[in-house]
């Protein structure tokens, strides 16, 4: 995989607003909305709830995420299974990285459940503002959430093709959106400029002391204010740093003054039900229509940047083992995150379509959202409590024990929401983790299994058959590790005979560093036999062919093991299941397919 180009200081800043804002920016759409639909819009209500969207903004997006989890990377690269790399090497063992890896599992599946739910209610939402054109006011619902599956389906159809030419003009179309957003803002602010008076921390703690238990579930709604939050961490590999926390400056401000000019029109429209877009109507009538296509098409821009999201956490999640293999497509020559999985993306795109028709509204889809993304908020504050309490900054510890307070109470208050939606959430969360959960402990007990032999026992027996006779030409050989031996090459070399001229072990190892590919020869392994080892990035897309050739290493036929597993538990049949609907190693590969000879091991699990 290629790394990311430096670009100019408005081009990186552009760009961010296209890849990696396009969640939290839909936002508006609906936060305030679904909000004031379960409470009064009076004067102290407006003000408290506007009070509560800016510091959970500015404590949970831009001090979680924008300040402290970017300053974690790994060669640039975030996200939750980089943060479960550098406890691996911080902790190197012990219970507290076996509690660390099982929260990275967690919070990776709540974030790819959550990539069910964004682009569902961002299209559906957008789509419920052409009741507000005159003419279309009785437009039946089933209609829209029609609309909003077709723009879905087209959506996930077009992202085989790749999304490099296009993204082009993402960044572009997101600037004008939240340049409207801004200016909108400020025109309601205009008429109202009291309402700049939220931002006083005062208004939030006097609405959750007069409204008791009741405010404390509208936390729950508050908080899709800042959904999206964790694409800036998560998205860090593929601009960089420094452009998304410029972007987020200017998100920020354009998100805050919306937020409050939504609540200044409120203020004087209390009946209004869809509060954005009744306030562009209100302000500008012959400029609806265009902001509504705008709206709509930076909602398709927010689940483009979602599903490019998902598509690079499962890579992440296959190339460090936590996942099976999948086939993966490269798109772009020469933008690293262009990785298109369709095994992913049609399971993403059935489930978008039905999350669309379960819940019809995107009021309803409401309850459903915010589980998840608090969830796994509150686990990425866990590991970096971890992470600063084992380095020289542990002076940030109590920061995030702070944040991560924050971060429980908003967890908590989603717990409601269970029996009206949310437990969507937590079953979509479900399927990833059971599957990281199964495939790890099942690649563990399998290698157990196998029983491998270690290099000095089968080059004893080795030697001897070399001796004997050879075939003409050169074999290859994949193993975890050069120095242990699979059965499948002892059922081929030592019970078959099957011995070449030339025979040589290839070992991929995946390091902690998401870039950086480097080759090992080790010759003369044995008489006949060597050992080619491959370190690369977890992130990076290697052409094992081309190393090959680079070390000319011109293989006649390469073996290679598969694994035929018999078990009464349940678990390991899942296991079973995975494993024979999955590409094999060397198809993921992608090797010429005329010189394979899959070697089948019968193993007892």
């Amino acid at each position: 995989m290629e790394r990311h180009e430096p670009d100019s200081f408005f081009g990186g800043i552009v760009k961010a607003l296209g890849l990696v804002f396009g969640d939290i920016g839909t936002s508006p759409i609906y936060t305030l909305t679904v909000i004031f639909a379960l409470t009064a819009p009076t004067r102290d209500n407006v003000f408290g709830i506007l009070s509560l969207v800016f510091w959970t903004m500015t404590i949970l997006v831009s001090g979680e995420y924008a300040w402290l989890a970017m300053s974690l990377g790994k060669k640039g690269q975030g996200g939750e299974i980089v943060l479960r790399e550098i406890l691996i090497k911080l902790l190197k063992q012990g219970r507290l990285l076996a509690f660390a890896g099982f929260l990275s599992f967690l919070g990776v599946s709540l974030l790819l459940g959550d990539g069910v739910i964004t682009p569902a209610i961002s299209i559906l939402s957008a789509v419920e503002g052409v009741h507000l054109v005159p003419g279309l006011e009785d437009l039946s619902q089933s209609l829209l959430v029609l609309i909003a599956a077709a723009i879905a389906l087209s959506l996930f159809y077009f992202q085989s093709h790749g999304t490099d030419r296009v993204a082009g003009i993402f960044g572009p179309i997101m600037v004008v959106y939240f340049g409207a957003l801004l200016t909108s803002g400020l025109v309601s602010i205009s008429a109202a400029p009291e309402i700049v008076g939220a931002i006083n921390p005062m208004h939030a703690f006097i609405f959750l002391k007069s409204n008791g238990l009741s405010g404390f579930f509208v936390l729950s709604e508050v908080i899709l204010c800042a959904t999206g939050g964790e694409a800036l961490y998560a998205d860090m590999g593929h601009l960089g740093k420094k452009p998304i926390i410029r972007a987020w400056y200017f998100v920020f401000m354009a998100l805050i003054i919306n937020y409050l000019g939504q609540g200044a029109f409120l203020l004087q429209h209390p009946e209004t039900k869809n509060l954005l877009f009744g306030m562009i109507r209100g302000q500008a009538p012959m400029l609806y229509i265009p902001f509504l296509i705008l709206t709509i098409m930076a909602t398709i821009i927010a689940s483009q940047a979602i599903i490019s999201g998902v598509f690079s956490i499962v890579y992440q999640g296959i190339t460090t083992r936590l996942m099976p293999l999948m086939r993966v497509e490269y798109t772009s020559t020469h933008m690293q995150s262009q990785i298109y999985i369709p095994a992913v993306n049609w399971t993403l795109m059935v489930a978008v379509i039905m999350v669309m028709f379960i819940f019809r509204k995107s009021g309803n889809l409401a309850a459903a959202y915010g589980m998840a993304v608090t969830g796994s908020m509150t686990i990425t504050a866990i590991m970096m409590m971890i992470v600063y309490a084992h380095t020289t900054k542990k002076w940030k510890v109590p920061i995030v024990v702070l944040i991560f307070l924050i971060d429980l109470a908003y967890l908590l208050s989603t717990f409601y929401k269970i029996p009206h939606g949310a437990y969507w959430s937590i079953i979509l969360a479900s399927i990833p983790f059971v599957t990281i959960m199964i495939w790890t402990k099942g690649q563990q007990a399998l290698y157990f299994a196998l029983r491998p032999l270690d290099l000095e026992t089968f080059a004893l027996s080795y030697n001897q058959i070399y001796a004997k006779g050879r075939i003409a030409g050169t074999a290859l050989f994949f193993t975890r590790e050069v120095n242990v031996i699979p059965p499948y090459l002892i059922h081929c070399i030592i019970r078959s005979n099957i011995i070449y001229e030339r025979n040589i072990l290839i070992s991929i190892v995946r390091t902690d560093e998401p870039f950086g590919v480097e080759c090992i020869l080790l010759e003369g392994v044995a008489k006949g036999l060597d050992g080619f080892t491959v370190s690369a990035g977890y992130m990076e897309v290697i052409d094992i062919d081309a190393l090959l050739q680079a070390h000319a290493i011109k293989g006649k036929v390469i073996f290679y093991g598969i694994e035929d597993i018999a078990t009464r538990n349940p678990a390991w049949r899942v296991f079973s299941v995975i494993k024979r609907l999955t590409p094999n190693f060397v198809q993921f590969n992608k090797l010429p397919a005329s010189k394979l000879q899959g070697v089948v091991t019968r193993v007892e699990m």
